[in-house]
């Protein structure tokens, strides 16, 4: 008999646990029924825009055409994808914006923690605000402005660079036919524009942090080196997580605005800093070829994918509470 009541017992269990939970959800929602409305137009939102056009998913398998629409297009399986292939742009587009969002993280991440440890370090407080004001500004500078003065610096004819190297007496360099200095230019633009951005992230987190730690150190006689070294740097760890993770989880989307707008339709400098957005937006603007854009960008959206899934797996091995999930 007590077996019996037992096995009887383990067969209900899940069914009385299921009914526990729904009992439970109702009551939470009876009892905070008005945040749960307050949810509904994120809710909303999120499912309009970025739930219902995971549908658009199947144009990457069909030769679109207007007059049958997303589901009356011949379907073509993967040709789509073998024609990004076999074109060899797409390992060419992959190594571009892999390695230049790769170093977009490397270097940005670092200038910032630095500006930020630096400015943190700053006795006087008026010189920190405008210190910090001066760096944050360039974000809010518009990318075609910066195409503009990129333009008046390294224009062949009446660029800056090229009058003083005249006044000078020397040759005139041609930088946009040439395609080796990009990479690197492309670089200092982006970190340019975002450092400001970023060093306020940083800031933040050093400000949280409690001044007991820095007075017992010093106490200890540590001195300024040794206490960026042993607390202000494992401390910023998590917020480094974070950023990383979300900048990983976009590796393969670029910055279209800087580089579309510095390089423009320059096919000279197509070799080192076309990326997979400027390819899917020349694509649709030239041939409006949905079918081999939609493949692209479902490409990219795999590739990011599995890598934020890998690195957040490796981060939970080691800092289990700085992973996602």
């Amino acid at each position: 008999m007590k077996g019996k009541s037992t096995s009887a017992d383990t067969g209900a269990g899940p069914q009385s646990r299921k009914k526990k939970e729904k009992g439970r959800f109702f009551k939470e929602l009876k009892t905070n029924r008005v945040l749960f409305l307050m949810l509904i137009p994120a809710v909303l939102y999120f499912f309009v825009n970025n739930y219902l056009p995971i549908v658009g998913i199947y144009f990457a398998f069909t030769k679109f055409n207007f007059s049958g629409g997303l589901f009356g297009s011949p379907f073509c399986g993967m040709e789509n994808f073998r024609f990004l292939w076999e074109s060899g742009k797409l390992a060419m587009l992959t190594v571009n914006t892999v390695c230049y969002n790769i170093a977009f993280i490397v270097c940005g991440n670092t200038l910032q923690i630095v500006c930020a440890i630096l400015l943190s370090r700053i006795g006087s407080k008026y010189f920190k605000k405008i210190t910090q004001s001066v760096m944050f500004l360039p974000y809010f500078v518009s990318y075609v402005i910066l195409n503009v003065i990129v333009y008046n610096l390294f224009n062949y004819d009446v660029g800056f660079i090229n009058g003083v190297i005249r006044s000078m007496g020397g040759a005139p360099f041609d930088a946009y036919n040439t395609p080796g200095i990009w990479p690197a230019l492309m670089v200092i633009f982006y970190l340019w524009k975002q450092v400001g951005y970023g060093t306020v992230i940083y800031l933040a987190t050093i400000t949280s942090i409690s001044p007991e730690l820095y007075e017992a150190a010093e106490i200890d006689g540590a001195n300024v080196f040794q206490q960026i070294r042993y607390i202000t740097v494992p401390l910023l760890v998590p917020t480094f997580i974070t950023l990383l993770l979300f900048s990983l989880g976009s590796i393969m989307k670029g910055q279209f605005d800087l580089f579309y707008q510095v390089v423009g339709n320059n096919g000279v400098l197509y070799n080192v800093t076309d990326i997979m957005d400027t390819f899917v937006y020349r694509s649709l603007k030239q041939d409006f070829d949905i079918g081999m854009s939609t493949a692209a960008g479902l490409y990219q959206s795999v590739f990011g994918f599995i890598v934020i899934m890998a690195t957040n797996t490796l981060i939970k091995r080691n800092h289990p509470d700085q992973a996602l999930f």
